[in-house]
C-alpha cells in the first residue's frame, strides 16, 4: 500500500507514491539529486566534453568520461581546500556500495582523519612487507644509507645497533615501543660509563624512527620525548698549548729529542704543517713534490664523507722551506719505502699512531697538556692571534669547508698562493720561538 505524501505534485493534490519514490522526492526537495542504478548504467558522456559528473547525495558523484569509464568520487573540504576521494569504479562498485564507502569516509573526516591521507598511509604501509619490527626497520635504514658513509662510520652505526639496541628492542614493533622503554635501554649504556656512546645511540635510534615515520611504520618520532633525559656529554677537546712562551719550550724539547729519526721528523713536521695525525703519519712519497714545495693529500685519505672521499678534490699543503729540508733529509733514510714515515718493524706500513704520542709523553707532554691532534688548535690560535692571518686562510689550510653568507662552501684548495706565504711565515715564526726571539704573549684581559 502506498504512503500518503503531504507534498503536492503538479498542483493535483495529494499523491500516493512508493517508499523508494518518496525518499527520492524528499532528497530532491532538500536540494539533493539521488541517482538510481538505471541512471548509472545508462549514463554517457557527450563527445564534446572530457567528462560529466552526476551528483548523488552527501557530496558523492559519478564521473563519466568520453571513453566510457565511470568512477565514484566524494567531494569534501578540509583546511579550506576542496579535495576528491576516489570510492571505486562502476559497476565493480555499485551504487549502494559506493554510498557505504562515502559514509565511512565522512565518518573518518568527522573524527578528524583525512580519508585521502589515511589511504596514502595504508598504501605506504602495504609497501613494507618485510615487517615493522625495530630490527627490520633499522637494518632497512642502514642499508639505504651506508653507501653514503665512510667505512668507519658505517661500522660504528652497525655496532651500536647490534650491541646496544637489538638485544632489547630488536623484535619489538616500532610502533609499540614507548619512550620510557627506549630510555631504559639507553640507561644500560650509561651505567657502563659510556656517556658519549649513550648519546650517539640515541642519535642512531632517532634516525631509525624518522625513517620509520617516512615509510609509514610509525606515526611519530618518540625519541624527541627523550631530549634532556640522558646525562649530557661534554665533548673533550684535544689538549693544545696556545701560549707562545710555553709552546717555545715544547719546540725546543722536540729539537733535542733523542728518539729515532722517523719519529723526530714527524715531531718537527706535526706543528709546522698541522694536518691531522692520520694524514701525516700515512703520507706517501708519491704525494710529495719537494721541488715545488707541495704535499698533495688524496681525497680518499681526508676526513670526508664517502662521497667526498671518492669525488672530492685533493687537499694541497704548501711546504715551507724548513719542511722541504726535513723531508729531503728523511728521504735518504726512508725513500725505499712507499711511506714517508714507515713503521720501524714493518716498512710496508706507516708508523703507529702512538709513535708521536709516546714521544710527547717521554718529553713530559702528557695528553692533558699537548696532543698530536692539538697542534691544529695551536696553529689555528696563534696564526690568528699572534700573526694576524685571515681565519679563512687558516681554515682552508686545516682542510675545513667554510661556508659564506649564501651557504656556499669554499673550495679547500683555494687561496694556495696566500696559504703558501702564510705557511712560510709560520715556519719562520716557529724557528724564532725555538731561539727565543719575538716571543709575544697574548694580552691579558682585565
Amino acid at each position: 500500500m502506498g504512503v500518503q505524501n503531504p507534498f503536492c505534485i503538479s498542483g493535483v493534490g495529494v499523491q500516493t507514491v512508493s517508499p523508494q519514490s518518496f525518499a527520492t522526492l524528499q532528497a530532491q526537495i532538500k536540494g539533493h539529486q539521488v541517482l538510481t542504478d538505471i541512471q548509472c548504467k545508462s549514463a554517457t558522456c557527450p563527445p564534446d566534453k572530457k567528462h560529466i559528473r552526476l551528483a548523488d547525495s552527501g557530496g558523492m558523484y559519478l564521473q563519466v568520461t568520453r571513453n566510457g569509464s565511470k568512477r565514484w568520487f566524494l567531494k569534501y573540504r578540509t583546511m579550506g581546500k576542496e579535495k576528491q576521494f576516489a570510492l571505486g569504479g562502476y559497476p565493480t562498485v555499485g551504487l549502494a556500495e559506493a554510498r557505504r564507502a562515502r559514509d565511512a569516509a565522512k565518518l573518518q573526516k568527522a573524527e578528524g582523519v583525512d580519508p585521502v591521507q589515511d589511504r596514502k598511509l595504508k598504501k605506504l604501509q602495504a609497501m613494507n612487507p618485510s615487517g615493522d619490527s625495530f630490527r627490520v626497520v633499522a637494518l632497512e635504514w642502514y642499508e639505504k644509507n651506508q653507501m653514503q658513509w665512510s667505512a668507519s662510520h658505517a661500522e660504528r652505526a652497525k655496532r651500536q645497533l647490534e650491541r646496544d639496541l637489538f638485544p632489547w628492542l630488536g623484535e619489538r614493533r616500532l610502533i609499540d615501543i614507548a619512550p620510557f622503554e627506549l630510555l631504559a635501554v639507553l640507561r644500560k649504556v650509561e651505567e657502563r660509563g659510556a656517556i658519549e656512546t649513550a648519546n650517539r645511540v640515541l642519535m642512531v635510534a632517532s634516525l631509525v624512527w624518522r625513517y620509520g615515520v617516512a615509510t609509514g611504520r610509525v606515526d611519530r618520532d618518540v625519541t624527541v620525548d627523550l631530549k634532556g633525559a640522558l646525562s649530557p656529554y661534554r665533548g673533550k677537546h684535544f689538549a693544545a698549548i696556545t701560549e707562545p712562551q710555553k709552546f717555545a719550550c715544547l719546540l725546543r724539547a722536540v729539537k733535542y729529542y733523542k728518539g729515532g729519526q722517523i719519529v723526530r721528523a714527524a715531531l718537527k713536521l706535526a706543528p709546522m704543517l698541522f694536518q691531522r695525525p692520520g694524514e701525516l703519519r700515512a703520507a706517501m712519497w708519491e704525494e710529495m713534490d719537494l721541488e715545488n714545495g707541495i704535499w698533495t693529500i688524496p681525497s680518499s685519505r681526508m676526513k670526508r664523507t664517502k662521497y667526498g672521499k671518492e669525488n672530492g678534490d685533493p687537499h694541497l699543503v704548501p711546504l715551507p722551506r724548513q719542511a722541504v729540508e726535513i723531508l729531503t733529509t728523511l728521504k735518504s733514510y726512508t725513500g725505499s719505502s712507499d711511506f714517508v714515515f714507515p713503521g720501524e718493524r714493518r716498512r710496508n706500513r706507516p708508523m703507529s699512531e702512538n709513535s708521536v704520542r709516546t714521544a710527547l709523553i717521554a718529553m713530559g707532554y702528557t695528553p692533558e697538556i699537548q696532543t698530536w691532534h692539538g697542534f691544529r688548535a695551536t696553529a689555528r690560535t696563534m696564526l690568528a692571534e699572534v700573526l694576524d692571518f685571515d681565519p679563512l686562510l687558516i681554515e682552508a689550510q686545516l682542510a675545513h669547508s667554510v661556508r659564506d653568507a649564501n651557504g656556499r662552501a669554499y673550495n679547500r684548495t683555494t687561496y694556495l698562493k696566500q696559504r703558501t706565504e702564510m705557511m712560510q711565515r709560520w715556519a719562520d715564526y716557529l724557528d724564532k720561538l725555538v731561539i727565543g726571539a719575538d716571543v709575544l704573549s697574548f694580552p691579558k684581559v682585565a
